[in-house]
């Protein structure tokens, strides 16, 4: 398997040592790459040669038509990391897709370190089968299944009309509908499919071995041929609440597993996640555990606009560009107030403080998040933009302030010990700062 790192290079030409950020491919899984490129309007990668892309900002796991396979590890340092830093780097990957995805891995000691260095869809497939097999031992849900069939005997439901409809040389027969007390519910059949993927996919000897016992235990339960148009009649109620924590895992899998899901008759795995959605969703997770009281963090919030227009062709006034920032505290004292926080993925230079490097900070943040702070904020207060700690940025940077009144700090997220790291922004943030201070 290649092991690389975010905007990683992929060749074909056999030039120079394979690290993370060098992989060599052959040309049959570069033709498949660029195909899948295409099928995502060239969000994935880019092209940089006839024989050579370069990975874009996605982390997950690709296994081309021929067989080779490709994982992508979060780049959270410049440097080339190590091997405990790579292992570390898996295990956060594990851990923002556990959140962003709201999956509950089951881990077990000693097994779940040795399982450590697996490919992330393996460690997706020892999860799924995990769960699967405590259901199963638990019991599956049955439930009632119509049946129409034409028998020799009268069972149920004589259907009145089709009989009608009988010819004479089949008088002997009825046709009836009755009620069959089935596991081949849509959920059972979905888990099924599942499990398909998963012992055809898996190269685990452990994986394989419970794939292939749990199958025989589901031998009698069809499969879905199309099991993405059918995962939205998935039922979830009371009866249905242990089938909850599976649940995700399974369609997981179906989406993201499906060799049919991509466009195109090529065949692959294509398991990919953007970094920048999984470093809001984990700060966002993290953030929302360490709320002082009577305050609240929301995500996502589109409330405000940035400009307002009536066009000449109407009366009416709308609202136009809307403004999104990734997070919103929110507090609810006798004095309620709004603080905009935004998150980026991105490698920050705490030493390149001069006017061009300006700390490798982008102008058009610096546009947006003073759009949010005259929406969101009326000009007033202090805002934050979080960026991955690492070991060019340990430290808040100073201040930046857009006027006298609105203010932005640059904060370093440690991702290791999942909070902020602390500083004189703490001062001007009651929301986290009691919380924090604990936490250290």
């Amino acid at each position: 398997m290649i092991q690389v790192r975010e905007y990683a290079k992929l060749t074909s030409k056999r030039e120079g040592t394979p690290n993370l950020d060098l992989g060599f491919v052959s040309e049959a899984t570069l033709s498949w790459l660029w195909e899948l490129q295409q099928s995502q309007k060239g969000k994935l990668l880019r092209e940089i040669g006839r024989h050579s892309v370069q990975l874009g900002s996605y982390v997950g796991y690709l296994q081309s038509p021929s067989g080779e396979s490709i994982e992508v590890l979060p780049k959270t340092q410049r440097h080339m990391p190590s091997q405990l830093e790579v292992s570390e780097n898996q295990q956060l990957l594990r851990d923002m897709l556990a959140v962003s995805l709201q999956l509950k891995p089951l881990e077990a000691g000693v097994a779940s370190l040795q399982r450590l260095h697996t490919p992330l869809h393996e460690w997706i497939f020892t999860q799924y089968l995990d769960h699967l097999s405590q259901l199963v031992c638990r019991g599956l849900r049955f439930d009632y299944q119509r049946v129409e069939e034409e028998s020799r005997f009268i069972r149920g439901r004589l259907d009145q009309t089709r009989q009608s409809r009988q010819t004479p040389d089949k008088a002997t027969k009825f046709h009836i509908q009755h009620d069959v007390y089935s596991p081949q519910r849509i959920e059972n059949r979905l888990l099924k499919t599942a499990l398909d993927y998963t012992l055809n996919l898996t190269r685990d000897p452990d994986n394989w071995r419970l794939a292939n016992e749990l199958a025989h235990q589901l031998i009698e339960l069809t499969p879905i041929r199309n099991p993405l148009a059918e995962l939205p009649k998935w039922q979830s109620g009371k009866l249905m609440q242990y089938y909850d924590e599976v649940k995700p895992w399974c369609q997981l899998i179906l989406e993201k597993l499906n060799p049919s899901f991509q466009q195109g008759s090529h065949r692959g795995i294509a398991l990919l996640f953007p970094m920048e959605r999984l470093f809001e969703n984990y700060v966002a997770h993290c953030l929302g555990r360490q709320l002082a009281p009577h305050t609240r963090l929301r995500t996502q919030v589109c409330d405000k606009y940035l400009v307002k227009h009536t066009p000449a062709s109407t009366t009416s006034e709308h609202s136009w560009f809307q403004l999104k920032p990734d997070l919103l505290l929110e507090t609810r004292f006798s004095n309620p107030s709004v603080t905009v926080m935004d998150t980026k993925w991105k490698l920050v230079d705490s030493q390149r403080a001069s006017g061009d490097a300006k700390y490798n900070l982008s102008q058009s943040d610096m546009y947006q998040l003073y759009a949010y702070g005259q929406r969101y904020m009326g000009g007033y207060g202090h805002m934050a933009l979080i960026f991955p700690a690492h070991s060019d940025f340990q430290e808040p940077l100073p201040r930046f302030s857009f006027s006298e009144q609105l203010h932005l700090w640059a904060l370093p997220f440690d991702l290791k010990r999942r909070q902020l790291v602390s500083g004189e922004w703490q001062n001007y943030f009651p929301e986290l700062k009691g919380t924090l201070q604990q936490a250290v």
